[in-house]
């Protein structure tokens, strides 16, 4: 694994607490689910003006759909869908590395697709708000925070949030639509020269990523004054991550340097598509299911 790194490698500017509004995201999950109440509370309208015919025995009533589903139905989130028979997000998206080291497992088009397996066509802001909608918590992405106004004193916050698995759905070469974990396309880096990375393998780890399951750590909402707050992610680029760079979706819990040098991981193709094969990234929140639930249902 990467060994934990000081926060003094990182861009002091991604890690600044005051660039963060709580306030705002739980706002972003309070608006989710507005929306979403909204579409459901609203009326369908049905034709009352000629009387319906009585049904027989032959053609049966159509079972109506749940509100639930008509309200995700009417949900606009390009490219970003709610799958309510798998609870899980699935996003639309492609692979854009074969080979070569890794800092990050998902980016956005246009990118950083000469560092990550896939790139999605949707926008982070988006998968973020469909994870709230399935329960998944949020939390922060690494960060340090000033303690007084000289700056000269900081409070390390490590990265926070519920954890989500990680997959991706695609046609395998028989043609079977498959899902496998994001490991299966990860294994430990080995340099041309110098080996392994900071920290090689155990004998019998077969040099493979150890998780598919990731923080929900939700990117941060930065702007001053009275302005819009911007997304950082949608401007990074950084989805799903390996280095930490304090802006991302998802990310692997405690600090990882992506300074030269420490590469820990690259491309596994051994079950990978091809460049350009358009897949799905499936995030499944590990969520506890509510009170009183019944297993299965």
């Amino acid at each position: 694994m990467r060994s934990k790194t000081n926060f003094k490698e990182m861009n002091n500017m991604t890690y600044q607490m005051n660039h963060r509004s709580r306030g705002g995201f739980a706002f972003l999950a309070t608006m989710s689910m507005i929306v979403l109440l909204a579409m459901m509370a609203s009326p369908i309208v049905v034709a009352e003006t000629t009387p319906k015919a009585p049904a027989t025995e032959t053609t049966p009533a159509a079972k109506p759909a749940s509100s639930l589903e008509e309200a995700l139905k009417k949900l606009k989130l390009p490219g970003v869908k709610i799958n309510l028979k798998e609870r899980c997000v699935d996003v639309d998206s492609f692979i854009c590395l074969d080979h070569g080291a890794l800092e990050l497992v998902v980016c956005t088009k246009d990118t950083k697709e000469h560092e990550s397996i896939i790139a999605v066509e949707a926008k982070v802001k988006h998968i973020h708000t469909a994870l709230l909608l399935l329960g998944a918590k949020a939390g922060n992405p690494a960060m340090r925070k000033p303690v007084n106004k000289e700056r000269t004193r900081w409070v390390h916050f490590p990265p926070e949030g519920g954890p989500v698995d990680v997959s991706v759905v695609f046609k395998n070469k028989q043609g079977k639509m498959v899902e496998r974990p994001i490991s299966d396309f990860i294994k430990a880096y080995v340099d041309e020269y110098d080996g392994y990375g900071q920290e090689a393998p155990s004998e019998g780890e077969n040099e493979k990523f150890p998780t598919n399951t990731f923080l929900f750590a939700g990117s941060i909402l930065h702007g001053t004054g009275e302005g819009p707050r911007r997304y950082l992610a949608d401007q990074s680029g950084n989805v799903v991550s390996l280095a930490t760079f304090g802006d991302e979706l998802l990310c692997l819990p405690g600090v990882n340097s992506h300074a030269a040098g420490a590469f820990a991981w690259q491309v596994d193709d051994t079950h990978l598509p091809e460049v350009g094969t358009k897949v799905k990234l499936r995030l499944r929140p590990k969520v506890a299911p509510a009170a009183g639930a019944v297993p299965g249902k």
